[in-house]
């Protein structure tokens, strides 16, 4: 039976959702917000999961609407701020992946601040990909290796990157069918299961029906069984 060690999530389905409701995109995102902390939170408590990689904001989000993107700032500030005390309380260790140099300085001192006080933390290390492209993660990589003068091996490249373990189940909300340039290195041998349920109607009854036919698949690795 296979173990379920690294699950990552593409969250997607916010807008939609709102717009269905007739509401504004921005309610999506906030109700998108709440299941994130229900997932960590169900992951947290799974002693199998190790990790839980989250894709909140991508290289191309930048663009949307500004308005839109302002908020999703805003939001993603208030969320760690807040968040705070349960990432605490359920000892999981935040770590976030890809460039927030791109950020306000107020945000950068956020998710810095939020990761140095859960640095401590063991049950559960959810990383939210911020600013993040699996093309640009690789490219930095690649950049920071070009002075060795060592050929650049595979494990090399693995441990320049923002996110230095692999994937074992990528998930896909909303309905479309492609990894939107997300963990590609890492999801080289990962299980793909894209679902049609939007992001904020996800829940963690899903989660573990995926997870119950994640192990009943043969994974062979390019091998042979």
């Amino acid at each position: 039976m296979n173990l379920v060690k690294h699950i990552a999530i593409i969250m997607d389905g916010n807008g939609r959702w709102a717009e269905l409701q007739d509401k504004k995109r921005v309610k999506g995102h906030e109700a998108g917000a709440k299941i994130v902390k229900e997932v960590t939170t169900y992951c947290s408590h799974n002693k199998e999961i190790e990790r839980l990689t989250l894709y909140a904001f991508s290289t191309e989000n930048w663009k949307r609407p500004r308005l839109e993107v302002e908020f999703l700032m805003k939001l993603l500030d208030n969320y760690l701020k807040n968040e705070l005390e349960v990432y605490l309380q359920n000892n999981v260790r935040f770590e976030p992946i890809g460039d927030i140099r791109a950020f306000s300085k107020s945000l950068q001192k956020t998710v810095k601040m939020v990761e140095q006080k859960t640095a401590h933390c063991d049950a559960l290390v959810q990383s939210l990909a911020l600013n993040y492209g699996a093309q640009d993660e690789i490219i930095r990589a690649v950049n920071s290796l070009k002075n060795s003068k060592a050929d650049i091996t595979v494990q090399m490249l693995s441990n320049a990157l923002d996110c230095k373990h692999n994937v074992d189940l990528l998930i896909r909300t909303g309905g479309d069918k492609r990894l939107s340039n997300f963990l590609l290195w890492q999801a080289a041998y990962a299980e793909l299961f894209f679902v049609d349920t939007l992001w904020p109607d996800f829940s963690v009854k899903e989660l573990e029906k995926i997870v119950k036919k994640f192990k009943k698949v043969e994974r062979r690795f390019g091998g042979l069984k």
